[in-house]
């Protein structure tokens, strides 16, 4: 996202080609928790803070999802919890949307990401990512949020 012109996100996006992300809202009935709202959406791209993908459904802004990514040659898909952040309607795509979705916060508490996940995202950027894009500007901050 840009705000007058200045790019926010600190954290590299990549496209995995042929991944897939299916989902859940959270919702406090546990009947509903082992549905999928949709399944097989394709994942337009990620990064270590979040990610883009493209839905026939649309998510509340602020919605608690859960999401299976599939990636292809991977045996097990990641699993990573996150927010809706925006949703933005889609014409000619075949899809009626397309979702920003932030990932919670990686650490062992409750509602936050497995660290490993972490990882993974991170060993899929090191294959995924185009060489030139190695020169991305680094924050002081770091590029994710981390807590144990």
């Amino acid at each position: 996202m840009t705000e007058n012109g200045i790019e926010r996100r600190t954290c590299l996006r990549f496209e995995i080609p042929g991944a897939t992300v299916s989902y859940r809202v959270s919702k406090f009935m546990p009947a509903v928790l082992d549905k999928y709202e949709e399944e097989f959406c394709p994942l337009l791209d990620i990064s270590r803070g979040g990610m883009r993908f493209h839905s026939n459904h649309k998510p509340d802004i602020e919605s608690k999802l859960t999401m299976h990514i599939s990636v292809p040659g991977e045996r097990v898909p990641l699993v990573l919890n996150g927010r809706v952040r925006w949703v933005t309607p889609l014409e000619g795509t075949g899809f009626a949307y397309q979702v920003g979705v932030q990932f919670n916060a990686y650490g062992e508490k409750r509602d936050q990401n497995y660290p490993g996940n972490l990882v993974k995202i991170i060993s899929l950027e090191q294959k995924f990512c185009p060489p030139d894009s190695a020169a991305r500007p680094e924050s002081d901050d770091g590029d994710y949020e981390v807590d144990g």
